[in-house]
């Protein structure tokens, strides 16, 4: 008796186009993750970390300087302590806060990893000797190019290939789904990843990963941050940063020698304290920014976590907010894989009843999705169910590359279904003859981008089933926001460009590759990064391999094989190649949040300079008395306002940089002017009313 498998609904079902997901979004201020990221913040207090962060260990290192100089002055009983006092306090909240942003992104990815860890287990595995023998091992104790054996009920003790039969596998561990998939061997869907179990039949596998190397272990490692590296853009920002802030130290180390020849000169007024000027550097460098930086990168990491997709880099994730060029592949993800029995046209004389009777029969013992499809198609349209053929004497004959076609023979007639160009020559081979409508049928289905089939009852043929590339559900509308986003995407397929030509128009994408090996796929690639775009590519087989590893985004699908999950650099967990439109957005997202979040950093500073430096040198140059717009009180509660300020608005900004900025398909200067005009206009007045208001605060409480 033939198993029954449960449909593999992640692998085959076109609707599901909003997968579960693995991770679910926690709140952003979950009470688990926020306590472990105050702790990481004092942690990262260490300069050996904050080191990476050029401007941050600027301030870090005005902060010690000031508290040291409290000290000093405490010790002698000089200086104004309590104005020291909290300027060393809030430098150091700066820089904590600045630690809190980064820690909270981190800590998000090590709770998912800790929920990840919980799913790891050292399976017992039954580990196949080189004479054919089983033996019971652990599932540390597996070596890559190990062959195992896993019975229904097992867990799969290591990642590997399936090199002999077919099962059901709950894969609901790493992919938060519930629906089993199948696993075969031969075929793009051999790759099995530990820790997954399987709930039918039986598997030989060959294990591809060494302990500590398995899938599971480079998830864990990933979501952690662990293995995050700094991307070519955020690399270029820290440059930027960095010469502000030497530019801006320089400034600020200037300014002791010329107030010291101006008092002199005058008579009267008072240089800058070492706590003065500290505290200048710091709200004049761009702070902002530099504190948050590390968390927006990180932070889109965790959203494309998310979506249950694996990025292998931050780099990734970036450079997918600026691909100009998508490469799908048709079979699997354009359409849903196998071509389905549509329609059944027949030939002169012969009825449709008739047709869609012989075209079952002769497809009762085909286990291809197309044969299923034409018993299905008989069924609903016909009301023709399956028969016990059994009992009747009937004898099947399969598939042959070399007769094109297949059939049964039963009580006395000669039912036959294959290439029309087959079943004309049988029919011809049993005395009869076609007509020329069953050929122009075949002809016109072909035109259009379909599959026939002809089918033959002894002498006589009977019709055409059409057989067709069924185009997944809503993918016109996801082609569609592609292209609203800028991107051109583009089918690749093994197709005749006919066939082709009819896919790529029904499902609306901008071009196609007709009858495309790996080679014209690489080298496709390679002409459209030649003229300066960067390309993206989805694929799930060892023949996409080339192409995903080329390309500046390849998403690998996880039903694939190991080949091509290694040649990409992300693996959507749940196999939906459409998934790469929320990972383009993503990758959108995190570049105009780090745009948004460094216009308002900049802005922010310039207000910030025409807010205090008047205050605060009044005494000084009296001059710039007439230029304290906002009447501020004093020098000191100028200064104070401004530091509180520039540690307070980091705070502020934390949820903005890890949910990121809301990403919205528009042209580039469409962005530019949201841009410029929300934060950058915002960065600019934000700290006038802010710094106003703490000074009447400060002058209030009598802290300055």
């Amino acid at each position: 008796m033939a198993t029954t498998f449960p449909p593999p609904a992640v692998d085959n079902d076109p609707t599901s186009l909003i997968p579960k997901k693995l991770v679910r979004a926690r709140p952003l201020f979950d009470k688990e993750i926020l306590g472990r990221a105050v702790r990481d913040s004092f942690g990262k207090l260490n300069p050996l970390w904050l080191a990476k962060n050029p401007v941050m260990f600027v301030v870090e290192v005005g902060a010690a300087l000031t508290t040291l100089l409290l000290i000093r002055d405490a010790v002698k009983g000089a200086g104004d302590l309590r104005f020291e006092f909290q300027i060393a306090l809030w430098l150091w909240f700066t820089v904590l806060f600045a630690n809190f942003a980064e820690a909270m992104a981190e800590a998000r990815g090590k709770a998912q990893a800790d929920a990840l860890r919980k799913t790891k287990t050292d399976a017992i595995a039954k580990r196949i000797t080189g004479s054919g023998k089983i033996e019971e091992v652990t599932g540390a104790q597996l070596r890559a190019g190990d062959l195992v054996q896993v019975d229904a009920g097992e867990l799969i003790p290591g990642d590997g290939e399936v090199v002999d039969g077919i099962a059901t596998v709950d894969e609901s561990v790493i992919t938060g789904e519930s629906a089993p998939v199948i696993r075969e061997s031969g075929g793009d869907r051999s790759a099995v990843t530990g820790g997954t179990r399987v709930l039918s039949d039986r598997i030989k596998i060959k294990i591809t990963s060494n302990p500590g190397e398995t899938f599971l272990d480079r998830m864990i490692a990933l979501v952690e941050g662990a293995e995050r590296q700094k991307t070519p853009n955020e690399i270029a920002l820290n440059i930027l940063i960095a010469g502000l802030t030497l530019i801006f130290l320089l400034a600020v180390a200037t300014l002791p020698p010329f107030a010291s020849y101006s008092v002199t000169s005058a008579g009267a007024g008072a240089v800058p304290s070492i706590a003065v000027l500290v505290s200048l550097l710091v709200c004049l460098i761009p702070t902002t920014i530099g504190g948050l930086l590390s968390a927006i990168g990180i932070a889109g990491m965790d959203r494309v976590m998310q979506h249950n997709v694996l990025a292998m880099s931050g780099k990734a994730v970036e450079a997918s907010g600026d691909v100009n060029t998508l490469l799908l592949d048709k079979t699997g993800t354009i359409t849903i894989g196998n071509r389905q029995a549509v329609e059944f046209l027949t030939a002169e004389g012969v009825t449709e009843a008739e047709l869609a009777d012989a075209a079952q029969l002769s497809s009762l013992a085909d286990e291809t999705p197309e044969g299923r499809s034409v018993v299905v198609l008989a069924k609903e349209k016909y009301g023709l169910r399956g028969r016990n053929v059994a009992e009747q004497e009937a004898t099947f004959l399969p598939f042959s590359a070399y007769t094109r076609m297949s059939g049964v023979d039963i009580r006395g007639r000669h039912l036959r279904k294959g290439a029309t160009e087959a079943i004309i020559r049988f029919v011809e081979e049993q005395g009869g003859r076609s007509t020329d409508s069953v050929r122009e049928l075949s002809d016109r289905i072909s035109r259009h981008g379909g599959t026939p089939l002809a089918v033959a009852d002894g002498a006589r043929v009977l019709g055409i089933i059409h057989l067709k590339d069924i185009v997944k559900g809503g993918m016109k509308d996801r082609i569609g926001q592609l292209r609203a986003m800028g991107i051109r995407s583009v089918m690749i397929t093994g197709d005749n460009p006919l066939t082709a030509a009819a896919i790529a128009a029904e499902a609306g994408v901008d071009d196609f590759l007709a009858q495309a090996t790996p080679a014209d796929k690489l080298n496709y690639i390679k002409r459209e990064q030649a003229e300066g775009r960067l390309v993206a590519m989805t694929g799930d087989g060892t023949n996409d391999a080339p192409a995903l590893a080329q390309a500046d985004v390849g998403l690998a699908m996880n039903t694939g094989t190991m080949a091509a999950k290694e040649a990409g650099n992300m693996v959507d967990l749940d196999s939906n190649p459409t998934k790469l439109i929320e990972v383009v957005a993503i990758g959108k997202q995190l570049l105009i949040t780090r745009g948004a979040l460094t216009t308002f950093s900049i802005a922010n500073d310039v207000a910030k300079y025409f807010a205090i430096i008047p205050a605060m040198f009044s005494v000084t140059y009296p001059a710039l008395g007439a230029l304290n717009i906002m009447h501020l009180h004093s020098p000191q509660s100028a200064v104070l306002a401004a530091v509180i300020f520039n540690a307070l608005i980091i705070i502020a900004l934390v949820p903005l940089a890890l949910r990121g900025v809301k990403y919205r398909p528009a042209n580039a200067a469409s962005l530019l002017r949201r841009n410029l005009l929300i934060y950058g206009v915002g960065g600019l007045f934000a700290p006038f009313p802010g710094i106003w208001v703490l000074d009447q605060m400060l002058h209030y409480l009598h802290l300055a």
